[in-house]
């Protein structure tokens, strides 16, 4: 029988107050159900949001490097059971064993990241110009956070909302994505045992409709952090402007590796697999375009088109696996759909295009690893995001129309390009509009430490990840202090 999960609010574990469930499946074996959850509604929000808004009051006084404590002893739990996680979340989500130690390493990182930041919300002081008066700026807590993640990536995202949030004060309502509740469960369980007290973090599953939409309107909610599609975030944007809630989006990619005439080809043909077909391409920084200088092209297409084809999928248990499967059938057809609109458009496939059969591959939701050629800039397969494992070839006779054509999409996410010229390196770090630039390295591979995100439409400017998501979560409020013993007014007195 199948494990029964449930939501946890003001540190009690309950069932939805409807008593309906739904059920997280394993996308390599659909057969195969992991868990069951409940199916909750704004009832339930509403009383996740009162324990948080509650507990918030007595959370904010929490020395922050106390607070940074239990962020270290998360970590330590998280190191412990590191291998239980990975293989529960390659069961929920398909992803192949090393990526999801990956993953799960990724929340290692971030929580003894936010243990050290608990000694580091630096403020600054600065000289007033009054005598005898002192000037400075503090970080302070700002209320209740609403985080709502995907699926793709269940335990590095929501350590990077949640984590911050809580290390700065804040408490959280957090709802995790439908397809990934189980690694969630989890997750908050290690918090609790870690120390975080009842009401600081709670966890509300369900559907975006009616659990996201809740916590995005709810008025006790002080801000959001989402990352999900560009649509649902234009659609977030306007449901916070009644009530002018701080949000923060992470949203969708187009992303692209230029590879030039001088690059090291064994290097970039690594890059180009890992960077397309890694997590089955479900990811917001996956390569979904390749950019191609004309010199090598045919050179590199054919060890390209020699090496997808060899790519082993099935169950991201395995040993032997390289591509698991996509996450449901949903995904699956969407996928389809954009081979088939790429035929329409003209482009040519050179590898895969089909639904992966036979071989054990029928229980799941498995394509094959897709190749596109004959790519032209305006194709709708080299502007939109497909969250697959499909990837367009472009093809280009110089720097500046490579860094034309990356640029070409409404999305500015990640960003690659492979060469042995530092001036060219450098002319593309100046002029590719993306949030992240990595050169002789795939589109994948953001460390915690850094700042993630994106420009244009994959974002509204704020970063997650290392100093900067400090900065999201924190208000900041200037405090003067006169110690003349008499008034002085600035701007005023003094000239």
């Amino acid at each position: 029988m199948a494990q029964k999960y449930h939501n946890l609010i003001d540190g009690k574990w309950q069932d939805a107050r409807s008593g309906e469930t739904f059920e997280s499946r394993n996308p390599a074996n659909w057969s195969e159900v992991v868990g069951v959850f409940p199916k909750s509604s704004k009832v339930d929000v509403d009383a996740a949001v009162a324990a948080a808004r509650a507990a918030f009051e007595k959370w904010r006084l929490v020395p922050a490097p106390a607070r940074g404590d239990i962020m270290r002893k998360i970590g330590d739990l998280l190191v412990q059971r590191k291998e239980e996680i990975a293989r529960l979340m390659t069961r929920e989500m398909g992803k192949v064993l090393a990526e999801t130690r990956g993953d799960v390493q990724e929340g290692i990182d971030t929580a003894y990241y936010a243990g050290s930041e608990g000694r580091r919300l630096f403020g600054k002081t600065v000289p007033s110009e009054l005598p005898n008066k002192f000037a400075m700026a503090i970080r302070v807590p700002i209320g209740v956070a609403g985080i709502i993640t995907p699926w793709n990536f269940p335990m590095a995202i929501p350590t990077w909302k949640m984590f911050p949030a809580i290390l700065s004060g804040n408490t959280v309502v957090f709802k995790p994505a439908s397809d990934t509740p189980a690694v969630a469960t989890l997750l908050v369980e290690i918090m609790m045992e870690a120390g975080v007290p009842p009401g600081v973090v709670n966890i509300v599953h369900g559907g975006g409709g009616a659990v996201g939409n809740a916590i995005v309107q709810h008025p006790d909610i002080d801000l959001i952090s989402f990352t999900g599609s560009t649509a649902t975030g234009k659609q977030i944007t306007r449901d916070s402007a009644d009530t002018l809630k701080r949000v923060s989006l992470e949203l969708g990619g187009k992303n692209a590796q230029i590879v030039m005439d001088d690059a090291d080809l064994d290097l970039a043909l690594d890059g180009i697999l890992w960077g397309a077909f890694g997590t089955t391409g479900q990811r917001c920084t996956a390569t979904s375009r390749l950019i191609l200088h004309d010199k090598v092209y045919d050179k590199f297409m054919d060890m390209l088109v020699g090496r997808a084809k060899k790519l082993k999928l099935g169950d991201g248990l395995k040993a032997d696996t390289e591509v698991g499967p996509l996450v449901n059938e949903g995904q699956r057809k969407t996928v389809q759909s954009y081979v088939e609109i790429g035929q329409k458009e003209g482009a040519n496939i050179i590898a895969g295009g089909r639904i992966a059969q036979g071989g054990g591959l029928d229980g799941g939701w498995f394509h094959e690893p897709t190749i596109f050629t004959d790519v032209r800039p305006d194709m709708r397969i080299a502007k939109e995001e497909i969250f697959g494992p499909v990837l367009s070839v472009l093809r280009v006779r110089s720097l500046e129309e490579a860094v034309t054509t990356l640029n070409n999409t409404v999305y500015g996410l990640s960003s690659s390009l492979y060469t042995r010229d530092i001036n060219k390196a450098f002319t593309a770090i100046r002029d590719i509009r993306a949030g992240i630039t990595y050169i002789n390295v795939p589109t994948i591979g953001a460390e915690a430490h850094m700042p993630f995100g994106g420009v244009k439409q994959t974002g509204n400017g704020h970063r997650e990840g290392g100093w900067t998501v400090y900065d999201f979560f924190s208000e900041w409020k200037a405090v003067y202090v006169d110690y003349s013993g008499k008034l002085q007014r600035a701007q005023i007195d003094n000239y």
